[in-house]
């Protein structure tokens, strides 16, 4: 069989029997809801930052939400046609969970679908509540590596008219089990089994080292042998009845990632704004204090013969944006600080780099 790996920036046409919430994140169509932190289970290859870790707070995408208004304000921002819940373990606060999916289809519409990640084994009282909501996908990241404890809350999902699939980390060292899983998996009535390439990271670097696992390259964070299991087990699925897909690390956190960065900076770019090959945003800046602010825009304006809307003040960077182009322009004929500012197309529009553009500093 041949398998045809996705690189960093690639998207890839879906494959047979690919799960839906799949295919709409490797294209960056996807909100990602952090529900919560909370999560019991303490996996050691856990990758969660520590602000993220045990965190009360829900955050869409990269921004720290308290408010459903907000969730819905940035799924806007990148016209999300679909939304993943996550944590922590979201069923940990499954009242929340099930007001999310209430929230997001209320805005949105039926069409938009969401998928959940938990690794608990919850009651029918909750499959009733997340299916009455409209979850259209659940996934369960088994524990003990096996179906044991699973089955029952698997059946009532399908039943319910969800769409049920298991999520886990391809382990190296735990192939025996893996492939084991395949056939118990066989019985259920599941749609699929998504294997993501291990990972080491800052998080679980020191857990990831008492195991045994290194680096596979210097190029991203996927641990030795697991892609190399995962193709394994990839073609001994062929017969079975679900899908079984494999997602790279470097994929996962660059492709996938830059998909949904890219389509977030194309739905907010200003005017003024070009989004570059990284898929981060760039513009030109003039530092400017907040009393010579309106003065210095409408001078710009009047003498370059642009329109207003090619320049904009911003109060909080205490600087005057515009194009890229005119900055360059600009640079060559005043001596005040003339700059090239790259940010990310997120909520915070991290700062990425700041270059000067004429020869003050």
């Amino acid at each position: 069989m041949v398998v045809h790996l996705p690189m960093i920036s690639e998207v890839l046409p879906a494959e047979e029997g690919e799960a839906e919430g799949c295919i709409q994140c490797q294209q960056g169509r996807k909100l990602v809801l952090f529900v919560t932190g909370k999560c019991h289970w303490g996996c050691d290859y856990c990758p969660l930052s520590e602000n993220r870790r045990e965190s009360p707070d829900m955050f869409a995408n990269e921004r720290r939400c308290s408010t459903w208004e907000e969730v819905i304000e940035e799924a806007h921002a990148m016209k999300a046609t679909g939304t993943g819940i996550t944590g922590g373990d979201p069923m940990l606060d499954p009242e929340r969970s099930v007001e999310a999916v209430i929230q997001l289809k209320k805005a949105f519409g039926p069409e938009h679908h969401i998928h959940l990640y938990t690794s608990i084994p919850f009651k029918d009282e909750w499959v009733g509540k997340l299916a009455e909501a409209g979850l259209d996908e659940l996934r369960f990241h088994l524990l003990d590596g096996t179906t044991r404890q699973y089955e029952d809350v698997i059946r009532s999902a399908h039943e319910a008219g969800i769409n049920v699939g298991i999520e886990l980390p391809c382990e190296p060292d735990k192939e025996d089990s893996l492939f084991s899983l395949l056939d118990q998996l066989a019985e259920l009535p599941i749609q699929f089994i998504n294997l993501n390439e291990l990972e080491i990271t800052i998080g679980n670097q020191e857990n990831m080292d008492v195991r045994g696992f290194n680096l596979s390259s210097g190029l991203s964070a996927a641990a030795e042998g697991s892609l190399e299991l995962g193709l394994r087990l990839k073609e001994a699925s062929i017969d079975k009845p679900y899908h079984l897909k494999f997602c790279t690390a470097s994929y996962k956190d660059a492709g996938q990632l830059r998909a949904r960065f890219r389509r977030r900076g194309e739905a907010t770019l200003r005017p003024y704004e070009q989004l570059s090959e990284d898929d981060t945003i760039l513009f030109g800046a003039i530092p400017t204090d907040p009393s010579d602010a309106r003065d210095d825009v409408e001078e710009l304006r009047e003498t370059l013969g642009i329109d207003s809307g090619w320049l904009r003040y911003d109060a909080q960077t205490q600087r005057i944006e515009m194009p890229v182009s005119v900055a360059e322009e600009l640079a060559e004929i005043i001596s005040v600080p003339v700059l090239m500012v790259e940010v990310h197309p997120t909520h915070e529009r991290l700062e990425v780099s700041v270059v000067h553009l004429n020869e003050h500093r």
